[in-house]
């Protein structure tokens, strides 16, 4: 098992007023943003402390199947092999939102929900991510 199983690797927040999420989040955190363009999908924006990425946020505005979701931040957790644990996760009750899928420069990552049904992201990183 590698050091970082089970850690949590990554969090974003997910919210429907960037501007005000990162003036706020600039004055409590003392963090910095820089924004990377998605495509259709918008900015997302890297919050940066000490030079290093710390979390990230997206604008949710524009996602229909998160029409009625409040704002929220979602944690990612650094798994070994992100396709044997959602398959574990599935085979514990718990259900795959969606697959895993590859993120390059980031890692292999999986939307899940616990057996409770608290979503979350695993991920296997790659080596050169940021995180924990």
């Amino acid at each position: 098992m590698s050091d970082h199983h089970g850690a949590v690797w990554w969090t974003e927040l997910m919210t429907r007023d960037v501007e005000t999420a990162k003036a706020y989040y600039g004055q409590v955190c003392g963090w910095t943003w820089q924004s990377m363009p998605m495509g259709e999908d918008g900015d997302y924006h890297l919050a940066i402390r000490q030079g290093r990425p710390v979390a990230g946020m997206m604008d949710m505005s524009g996602m229909g199947t998160m029409a009625h979701v409040p704002p929220h931040w979602f944690s990612y957790f650094a798994v070994d092999d992100v396709d044997a644990a959602a398959k574990a996760t599935a085979a514990a009750g718990g259900k795959v939102i969606r697959e895993p899928f590859e993120i390059p420069g980031t890692g292999r990552i999986a939307i899940l929900e616990d057996p409770t049904g608290a979503a979350m992201g695993l991920m296997t990183p790659s080596p050169d991510a940021a995180g924990a």
